[in-house]
């Protein structure tokens, strides 16, 4: 097992090499790790869910919406069940809260019926319309106006920076190699003769028996260098805010709209790391890296949020982010499996991927299987136990038995967030360590409070960097990121202290 960010790559020939490290590539790579293969997991970013994965709306959906009959609606049913059962045996953080989908007009009210029937064809049988009576005692904040609702008790929240490093994590621990920082440019071989796919990357050839794309927002592109236009990947642009902790009282459950061909338009929902958010937009666009936020977007999130829920507007903005998300042509996941190629492309997998992640891959692993793959018989995986960064079980610094027994879990870093130094330390020496103060935040939430760093990204960045750095007990500056961020109360100073 290794994971790999700089030199040659290995002069051997892999089983099987997933291109992508998001969270439907690292859980093809985890389930694929359940047989003797050897599995490489090629990345072009310096870390896992550096992409669409880390820039979510952060939902485990029921699939209560999905079209019937789709992969998308058998892959997200199954895959919430799964992924539910996975999250609380690693600990990965979910909170079921429940959606409510706010009607505010006649027409919209009109409609709830029809996702009901729409739910049950889907298999969840548990929506149910709602009066106004009943909403506003259950959202007492909600905007004015509101007609009625869909209750759909069985959607969830949940982390998803930490379930893909769970995959990650678990996939490397069981022998699978990691490669960051190795971009794909091009595919040859010969996979009719059984010579193995060569990959040419920026980090020089890897070689595979079997290759299985699942490249997000490129993946339309690794498909064309094997020689198949079956979809085009048109990003859409997701813009969000999240909003400090202090809005967290005003939501109770998670506040969705009506439908619309786009998706499921701007919603209200808290976090597992204690804020709320409000987004996204849906924009079709050109660039695959425009992941950056509008004056306009962000003019329509505050116009939505000030009917949905006018207080929101009056608490403070924490951090602004964009994600983009791989729509195409089709209203359906494209998995296809190629067996004379050896070849199996994930495709169209927009925001429902997360939910359907472990779905994904135990299909995924079933057409491998079915192209005359011999697998072998399937092993247990060892455990792992991810570190909680989320707020409805306790953190590091509330458990003193845990500080007790070590100090630095006690001693905090990041005073916005109460990240101490022993959770740093931890995730540094982790087996899919961070490698840039963003990866760290995606693993302790460090810098990811109200201050934006400000105190702490000195700190932070002489922790990841001892060398560049005489002392640790320094203050910093640091600029706002654009990825999800939480809030609290910022101190300025640096004292071995536990609590607020």
């Amino acid at each position: 097992m290794t994971v790999t960010t700089s030199g040659t790559l290995p002069d051997e020939v892999y089983d099987v090499a997933v291109i992508g490290a998001g969270v439907v590539g690292t859980a093809i790579a985890r389930e694929l790790a359940r047989y003797r293969l050897r599995i490489a997991l090629v990345e072009a970013s310096d870390d896992v869910g550096d992409g669409t994965s880390k820039a979510n709306t952060a939902i485990l959906h029921t699939g209560f919406d999905a079209v019937p009959g789709s992969l998308e609606s058998r892959l997200v049913r199954e895959g919430q069940r799964r992924l539910a059962e996975y999250a609380s045996r690693t600990g990965i953080p979910v909170e079921p809260l429940g959606a409510l989908l706010v009607a505010w007009d006649e027409e919209q009210l009109a409609a709830l019926p029809a996702l009901v029937e729409k739910a049950e064809r889907n298999e969840y049988h548990d929506t149910r319309i709602i009066g106004a009576d009943e909403l506003y005692s259950r959202e007492p904040h909600l905007g004015p106006g509101a007609l009625g609702a869909l209750d759909v008790p069985g959607e969830s929240i949940i982390c998803p920076w930490t379930t893909t490093l769970a995959y990650a994590t678990q996939a490397v621990e069981a022998g699978a190699d990691l490669h960051l920082n190795c971009r794909v440019e091009s595919v040859t071989g010969a996979p009719g003769d059984r010579s193995p796919h060569e990959l040419l990357t920026d980090r020089g050839v890897l070689r595979t028996h079997t290759l299985i794309n699942a490249a997000g927002l490129y993946g339309d592109e690794i498909d064309r260098l094997l020689g198949h236009t079956d979809f085009t990947v048109t990003p859409r642009r997701g813009q969000l805010m999240v909003f400090d902790k202090f809005a967290r009282d005003l939501v109770r459950h998670i506040l969705l709209p009506v439908p619309t061909a786009l998706g499921k338009g701007v919603l209200v929902a808290p976090t597992v790391y204690g804020n709320v958010m409000l987004g996204p937009t849906a924009e079709d666009l050109d660039d695959k890296t425009a992941t950056g936020s509008t004056a306009e977007g962000l003019d329509f999130l505050r116009e939505k949020g000030g009917r949905i829920m006018p207080e929101l507007l009056d608490e403070e903005v924490t951090a602004v982010y964009a994600g983009l998300r791989a729509a195409t042509e089709d209203d359906d996941y494209r998995i296809r499996a190629h067996p004379g190629q050896r070849y199996i492309t994930v495709g169209g997998i927009r925001s429902t991927g997360l939910t359907a992640s472990m779905a994904i891959a135990a299909h995924v692993v079933e057409l491998l299987a079915g192209s005359g793959r011999e697998l072998g018989a399937a092993r247990e995986l060892a455990p792992v136990r991810m570190p909680n960064i989320g707020e409805a079980s306790p953190r590091p610094y509330e458990r003193a038995e845990l500080i007790a027994a070590d100090p630095e879990y006690g001693r905090i870093v990041c005073h916005c967030e109460r990240v101490s130094r022993g959770e740093i330390r931890d995730a540094l020496a982790s087996t899919v360590p961070p490698r840039s103060a963003e990866g760290l935040r995606r693993r302790t939430r460090a810098r990811g409070g109200r201050c934006q760093g400000f105190y702490c990204g000195a700190t932070v960045r002489a922790l990841l960097a001892p060398e560049a750095s005489d002392t640790c007990d320094t203050y910093g500056t640091s600029s706002t990121s654009s990825t999800p961020g939480t809030s609290g109360g910022g101190e300025p100073s640096l004292r071995p202290e536990v609590g607020p």
